[in-house]
């Protein structure tokens, strides 16, 4: 009697368990269904709010995004602070860092968005978690987890990122932490339409100039009311000299440091072209603090409270100049 007794209780265990297992959902299914799903869109609009945090400062911004099948993306970003908006596109033509409200774009041959991690993009986020082999993955009431490895090749503070999705697999928070576990970059999507269809128009460079710079208030200063300076600087290199440039319509600082590795910074009161004005880069755009910058081989350029900034740099590497660059980013540009 007892060894029957003993013989039935681990045939309903065996079969409780056979029962359990199937009714799971695992990461491998969720990954394939995320992915089908993503593949089959012809189109999807997401809108949310993205912080930043660099030190004690939180920059936040209204982030926009639409796509278009067959690789047409605009995300439109604006500093909620300052009210400065910057678009990324990408269309058949190229890559663009728009400023819509100074008639002025940076084009790229670039495989932005594919060369590095975004939170803000569907087709990014299924790249980092295809290609973390140890991935981790849990399923919560509402929600399901992944957290996998992050890919921001000039910023080594970031380290892997925790994507919530919800049952239904549509985005809801993304979480880019570093290696303490801090959350450096939150993206809390607020809508996120997956059967948005867009016209060819809403991704050319001209209609997106000229649609946002008649929404966009157009603020620009006259005088550089205190320079800032670099709160990095690459060892044994000090500045040597700092000469100001009167210019028609405001003024010019240029700021030399030579040393181990010398660069220059110039800091320009930003100015309204009459018409478009498009400059070509051999690099990508790159998400700092407080905006978008272009990044190159030899140069970093960025547009922050109607001030211009170049680190020029030859005997800087790109992570070195972007070090340069951000560290002066987070500075207060006027008193």
């Amino acid at each position: 009697m007892v060894i029957f007794l003993k013989k039935t209780l681990i045939f309903f265990s065996f079969l409780l368990i056979l029962l359990t297992g199937c009714g799971k959902y695992t990461v491998k299914d969720a990954e394939k269904d995320l992915e089908k799903k993503i593949k089959n869109l012809k189109g999807y609009n997401l809108y949310g709010e993205m912080e930043i945090k660099n030190n004690d400062d939180v920059y936040k911004y209204d982030v926009d995004v639409i796509y278009k099948k067959s690789d047409k993306f605009r995300v439109s970003l604006k500093n909620k602070t300052n009210n400065h908006e910057q678009i990324i596109l990408k269309n058949s033509d190229g890559v663009y860092v728009l400023t819509p409200s100074l008639n002025k774009s940076f084009k790229f041959q670039s495989d932005w968005p594919y060369n590095n991690s975004q939170v803000y993009l569907l087709q990014t986020l299924l790249s980092d978690i295809q290609n973390d082999k140890d991935k981790k993955f849990k399923s919560t009431n509402s929600n399901f987890i992944f957290t996998t490895k992050v890919n921001y090749p000039n910023n080594s503070d970031l380290v892997c990122q925790k994507i919530y999705f919800d049952k239904n697999l549509n985005p809801v928070k993304v979480e880019v932490l570093n290696e303490d576990d801090d959350v450096l970059i939150t993206m809390n999507f607020k809508k996120a339409d997956l059967n948005a269809n867009f016209k060819d128009n809403k991704f050319s460079l001209d209609g997106n100039m000229k649609v946002s710079k008649d929404i966009n208030e157009v603020k620009t200063v006259s005088k550089i009311d205190e320079e800032v300076y670099p709160m990095y600087i690459p060892k044994n290199t000090k500045l040597t000299n700092k000469e100001t440039v009167s210019l028609d319509k405001g003024e010019r600082v240029i700021m030399t440091f030579e040393g181990d590795k010398p660069f220059l910074l110039v800091e320009q009161t930003a100015s309204v072209v009459p018409d478009n004005s498009t400059i070509s880069v051999d690099g990508n755009p790159y998400q700092m603090a407080t905006s978008v910058a272009a990044v190159s081989d030899n140069m970093v350029s960025w547009i922050n409270n109607g001030i211009e900034y170049y680190v020029v740099g030859n005997n800087l590497s790109e992570k070195e100049l972007i070090s340069v660059a951000s560290s002066i980013a987070v500075m207060p540009t006027s008193k």
